[in-house]
């Protein structure tokens, strides 16, 4: 197996296990303490689905430091809850798998460490690095990025729209009623409309050196309006782009059958066009404005116990293993999701629908991990699907806006 050296990390990491090890077969008593013990194992959770793709990486890992790297499957809908309340007890993992934005929840509740990526952050896609950082700190080696892109049937519309009007008009001189499919539902969908959002020049939060600052939301600035009020031009009275009875079902199953041609949707439905028969292409959002439309990118990765006894060793497991491409790539098979580690990205983007995303994903932006972002969601949807039914825009938003601020405001 390949390896990527970018640190002395590893040397660090053998050196302190050495040590250890020789500490716990030390005791004059024939036993070990807590701390020399553990250091002679790596506990890692993973999902299920990519234990396998990870086995390589633990074995090179314990022949070259004599380290065991124990990998445990869990179930993906239980392994941050079982992380955030089994680390202060002990007995959790060393390292776990998990995503971006866990890392306000797992930061707040004192569970993970910081990561040293050292002159490695350079291998990693930008927007990967920038999502593993919170205020400031490095906290997630990122091994995938996730964004939503347009798929199109280029069977019905053979070139991409150069905007969101063509759009509209390229699916009507197709013959097509619903042009362009997105998933709401009753209670609205802001991240697949925040692309829509940010050609408004309207972010969530603004941001400084340190990522997402909660202090500076930015929802309710003047773009937000204008994107409001845009929103309601495509709602229920305008073209009906947008429509708050369309659920995933009901948008896959528009897209599947030939009656749209456009499907704002992530890489997560590319499998059912494909096996549909759907000669698929990837575009941009089309801009109702001109501006770039920045799709929220979800990274995945792996934290560090904040209670680990062997954090040199997890830091070095981390960077030199599971950020190596081979390591990313076998990730990648197992998952099909775009490789944070930018050589992994480019081998995978090969193939032309990975490619597709990949170029989409070059304008998103990470999702904000920052507690506040829990006050937004609550009311965000819901103030977009009554924009589209017909609620006055302006007023909504500001009240939206509103809303949000005093959440914010009361912790």
């Amino acid at each position: 197996m390949r390896v990527n050296r970018k640190s002395l990390l590893a040397a660090g990491a053998v050196a302190v296990v050495a040590t250890l090890g020789l500490a716990g077969c030390a005791g004059a008593d024939g036993s070990s303490d807590t701390e020399s013990s553990a250091s002679s194992t790596l506990t890692v959770w993973v999902d299920a689905e990519r234990v396998d793709a990870l086995k390589g990486a633990a074995k090179a890992y314990s022949d070259e430091t004599g380290v065991d790297v124990k990998l445990v499957g869990k179930d993906n809908a239980d392994i941050k809850d079982d992380f955030i309340q089994q680390v202060p007890t002990g007995k959790g993992p060393d390292i776990t798998m998990g995503a971006h934005d866990w890392l306000g929840e797992l930061s707040t509740n004192g569970v993970v460490a910081p990561i040293e990526l050292g002159d490695s952050a350079a291998d990693y896609l930008k927007v990967a690095v920038d999502a593993s950082t919170y205020d400031g700190t490095t906290y997630m080696l990122p091994y995938a990025v996730e964004n939503i892109a347009v798929l199109r049937n280029a069977d019905l519309v053979p070139e991409a729209a150069t905007s969101f009007d063509d759009m509209l008009a390229k699916g009507t001189a197709a013959g097509l009623t619903q042009p362009f499919v997105v998933e709401q539902g009753a209670e609205g969908n802001p991240y697949h409309l925040y692309p829509f959002q940010t050609a408004f020049g309207a972010p969530v939060f603004g941001s400084d050196e340190n990522g997402y600052n909660a202090d500076d939301l930015q929802l309710g600035n003047a773009g937000g309006e204008a994107f409001a009020t845009w929103l309601g031009t495509q709602g229920k009275n305008g073209t009906k782009a947008f429509n708050t009875d369309i659920d995933g079902d009901i948008a896959k199953d528009s897209f599947l059958t030939g009656k749209s041609a456009f499907w704002l949707t992530g890489p997560w439905n590319v499998g059912a066009a494909v096996d549909a028969g759907i000669n698929v292409a990837i575009d941009p959002t089309p801009s109702p404005t001109g501006e770039a439309t920045q799709p929220f990118a979800g990274v995945k990765g792996f934290f560090v116990s904040a209670e680990s006894k062997n954090k040199v060793a997890a830091n070095d497991f981390l960077v030199n293993y599971l950020g190596s491409e081979e390591t990313q790539l076998e990730l990648f098979e197992a998952g099909n999701i775009l490789p944070a580690n930018s050589a992994a990205a480019e081998t995978a983007s090969s193939d032309p629908i990975i490619e597709g995303f990949a170029a989409v994903g070059a304008d998103a932006v990470p999702m904000p991990a920052i507690p506040a972002m829990g006050k937004v969601w609550q009311y965000w949807g819901i103030a977009e699907a009554a924009i589209i039914n017909g609620a006055d825009p302006v007023a909504t938003w500001q009240k939206l806006a509103a809303d949000v601020q005093a959440a914010i405001d009361a912790g």
